[in-house]
């Protein structure tokens, strides 16, 4: 079954018709959802899955309970060693949603390194990203690490040297490879409509998910 891992910024707390059309071809098509359970975008997808009676979602959650589970939907529990509920804690369950996704739908402000590292890990595993920038009320379809530096490049530029900060080395298993290359350059993508048909095959780094026919 085809598999979408859906996440965004937390700063974005509703969705416009862009997503919503986007997810319409999710739901139209049954394709299972793996989401998060954190306010902001995670919470606002919920809500519209809720609000269409949408049953094909799984929500990750780190530790025994959900912070947000407004379907009642089944719930993956995922644990850490780490005591410190910080950024490389969370960014766990993200890793497991990537690595058991085919695709991903990522809600992006330019500002969330959680966003961009989830971007990172699906390219990495060769996995199409639609990635919806917010500024710009676009969604870009990413098959590689050179369609991502012109959206980097966007980025202001202390959110990209807090990006280069934290992603420029492994981190645990945040990371599995460093994303030197992100930031050495950049260059254009191109807004598309819809993905590409593709193939299919962390936190990583950086990647190009193949599809498997289907449309987002």
């Amino acid at each position: 079954m085809t598999t979408v891992f859906i996440g965004g910024s937390r700063r974005i707390t509703h969705i416009n018709d862009t997503i919503r059309s986007r997810t319409n071809n999710i739901i139209n098509q049954g394709m299972r959802v793996l989401i998060g359970d954190a306010n902001g975008a995670d919470r606002a997808m919920q809500q519209y899955f809720v609000n269409n009676g949408y049953k094909n979602v799984i929500v990750y959650c780190m530790g025994e309970h959900c912070r947000n589970n407004l379907g009642n939907w089944p719930a993956k529990h995922i644990s850490s060693d780490r005591s410190r509920r910080d950024f490389a804690f969370y960014a766990t369950k993200d890793l497991e949603m990537a690595r058991e996704a085919s695709y991903g739908f990522m809600i992006w402000d330019g500002k969330s390194i959680g966003t961009l590292n989830n971007i990172l890990n699906l390219l990495s595993q060769q996995k199409n990203v639609l990635v919806y920038f917010s500024s710009e009320r676009t969604c870009y379809t990413l098959k590689s690490l050179e369609e991502l530096r012109p959206l980097f490049d966007k980025c202001d530029t202390i959110d990209r040297q807090k990006f280069e900060k934290v992603l420029s080395a492994p981190r645990q298993s945040i990371i599995a490879k460093p994303c030197h290359e992100l930031f050495a350059q950049q260059e254009h993508a191109h807004p598309q409509e819809l993905f590409s048909e593709v193939s299919h095959p962390g936190i990583a780094s950086m990647g190009w998910l193949l599809s498997v026919g289907a449309k987002l």
